[in-house]
C-alpha cells in the first residue's frame, strides 16, 4: 500500500496530540495522548508506541528523548532487513518510525497474567539474536519487556540498542532463570504473579547489575 496517507495521518492527527514526558531517565517515559483515534500501545525509556485502527498492520514509534538515537535505530533495522524474529521498518520521519506491528504479549506481562511461556519462544529469540550478530549487530538490552510471544512464537520488538558495544547479559540471565526456575516450577501450573512482585524483581536485578559493574571497575 502507499504510505503517504498514513504518514499524513501521523503528522496531522498523532504528533500534534501527544506529549511525551521524559523526566525519569531510567524509567519508561510518561505519555499524555489527546488524540481521538490513535491508541497508545506501549512505551519505553526513549519512545512511545501508537496504533491506528485503520492501519492495524503498523505501529508508530515516536521518540521523546535522545532524538539522535532514532538515526541509529533506523540503521539497525536496515541491517536486519526481513527476519521472522523482528519487526520491519517501513518508513520514518524526523521523530518517528513506522514499523510492522507484531501482536502478542511481553514475557513480563505473561508472567504477571500467568500465561505459560513455551520453550519455542526462547529458541526463536535465540535464533533472532544469532542472526543479528551475523549481520554485524550486537544484541543489547534484550529482556522480558521487549520480547513478545504470540501463538507460541517469540519476537524481539525493541532493537534500538543493537548498535552498542560490549556484552549485555540480560537475555542470558533471563534464560538461566527460565530453565532453572520458571520451566521446572512455574510452567505447568502457572499462577498469576502480582505486578509489584515481578516489577520488584526487575528493579532489584537492575540494582544488582549496576552494583556489579561498579565493583568490576574498581
Amino acid at each position: 500500500m502507499q504510505m503517504k496517507p498514513f504518514l499524513n495521518l501521523i503528522e496531522q492527527e498523532l504528533l500534534p496530540h501527544i506529549h511525551l514526558i521524559t523526566d525519569r531517565p531510567f524509567e519508561p517515559i510518561l505519555i499524555r495522548n489527546e488524540s481521538n483515534s490513535w491508541k497508545t500501545i506501549g512505551k519505553g525509556n526513549y519512545a512511545g508506541v501508537f496504533a491506528h485502527p485503520s492501519y492495524p498492520q503498523y505501529v508508530v514509534k515516536v521518540y521523546g528523548r535522545s532524538h539522535e538515537e532514532i538515526i541509529k535505530e533506523i540503521k539497525v533495522y536496515q541491517k536486519l532487513g526481513a527476519h521472522p524474529a523482528f519487526s520491519v521498518l517501513h518508513d520514518y520521519g524526523e521523530h518517528y518510525l513506522v514499523l510492522k506491528r507484531i501482536p502478542g504479549i511481553t514475557l513480563f506481562d505473561a508472567v504477571v497474567k500467568g500465561w505459560p511461556i513455551p520453550e519455542t519462544v526462547i529458541h526463536d529469540v535465540d535464533q533472532g539474536l544469532n542472526y543479528a550478530r551475523s549481520v554485524g549487530l550486537n544484541p543489547y538490552d534484550v529482556h522480558g519487556k521487549n520480547v513478545v510471544m504470540h501463538k507460541g512464537r517469540g519476537y524481539i520488538v525493541d532493537v534500538s540498542d543493537f548498535y552498542k558495544q560490549g556484552y549485555d547479559r540480560k537475555w542470558d540471565d533471563l534464560k538461566k532463570a527460565y530453565y532453572k526456575i520458571y520451566l521446572p516450577f512455574l510452567f505447568k501450573l502457572h499462577p498469576p504473579i502480582p505486578f509489584f512482585i515481578v516489577d520488584g524483581i526487575r528493579k532489584g536485578y537492575r540494582v544488582y547489575r549496576n552494583l556489579t559493574k561498579k565493583q568490576l571497575r574498581k
